[in-house]
């Protein structure tokens, strides 16, 4: 049997030291970037209620992200095997993370609600099946 083995590389590197480092936990900024070989540049921070940069991917971000881009690709796979025909996917996920009083944090549920359209041909009942 062949070596399924798969091997990511992210580098991560911070750019919010604001000229103080981590002298102070307001004084730095959380600002970070996210780079893999041959993909572009992902610019990343904490979420705002955390200090994070509003306009860049955070933690919880891409963790939904993942989970969203999870399901569909397994979505997709599973109607191409059942020769179902699917013309667009677009999922509209949320999540929620329950923030302790010690500032941790979890997230308690995330809901992925995708809306798909198939051909006119392909078999409704089979993409309903759960």
């Amino acid at each position: 049997m062949p070596d399924r083995t798969h091997t990511y590389r992210v580098t991560t590197t911070w750019t919010g030291n604001t000229g103080q480092g981590t002298a102070a936990y307001r004084a730095y900024s959380r600002n970070h970037t996210h780079t893999a070989s041959g993909k572009p540049d992902l610019p990343g921070s904490s979420d705002p209620a955390f200090l994070g940069d509003p306009t860049r991917w955070n933690p919880e971000d891409l963790l939904l992200a993942s989970l969203s881009v999870c399901h569909k690709l397994w979505y997709l796979a599973l109607c191409a095997q059942a020769d179902i025909t699917v013309l667009s996917y677009q999922d509209h996920a949320e999540a929620t993370m329950q923030e302790e009083p010690n500032g941790a944090g979890q997230f308690t549920n995330a809901t992925l609600s995708p809306r798909i359209t198939i051909t006119p041909e392909s078999d409704i009942t089979t993409v309903q099946t759960p």
